[in-house]
């Protein structure tokens, strides 16, 4: 029952995480040069706080069922490479920890001012390629076997 539980909550979060990121690369940064000038910055910065507002929960939501479902293979994990499903969730793990401290690394360029608009691209393409490949290995761990 809690499987079942955590595994839903993980997936519909991570669906609504990835959505975001990628409805921030791919369509809002094509439509913002479309937008007059003067809308745009109103336009962004509603949106950045409704995101984030949306995304703390999203994200806690993510990784709190994430830690569940990997207390349920926690015995797969104390052999991470010993077969191919143990070796992809281990990946998953890893990849999901890194999206992690990319954006624990934008926030903090953000709050510091650091931040250059090529930098906040590139980040949030890594965020959004790393998340692509944690899609990947989700289904993998169940269909490749070696």
């Amino acid at each position: 029952m809690w499987y079942a539980l955590f595994h839903t909550l993980h997936l519909l979060a991570a669906i609504a995480f990835v959505g975001v990121v990628f409805f921030q690369l791919v369509i809002l940064a094509r439509v913002k040069h479309q937008l007059d000038y003067a809308v745009l910055p109103s336009l962004e910065y509603a949106l950045s706080v409704r995101t984030r507002e949306v995304l703390h929960w999203v994200v806690l939501l993510l990784y709190g069922a994430g830690v569940g479902l990997a207390w349920h293979y926690r015995q797969v994990l104390s052999a991470p490479f010993s077969s191919s499903f143990a070796t992809l969730l281990t990946l998953k793990i890893a990849l999901a920890l890194a999206v992690f401290i990319s954006y624990g690394a934008l926030a903090m360029l953000l709050r510091s001012g650091r931040m250059t608009p090529a930098m906040y691209r590139k980040l949030h393409w890594a965020v959004l390629l790393q998340m692509l490949a944690i899609v990947l290995l989700a289904k993998a761990m169940f269909y490749l076997h070696w």
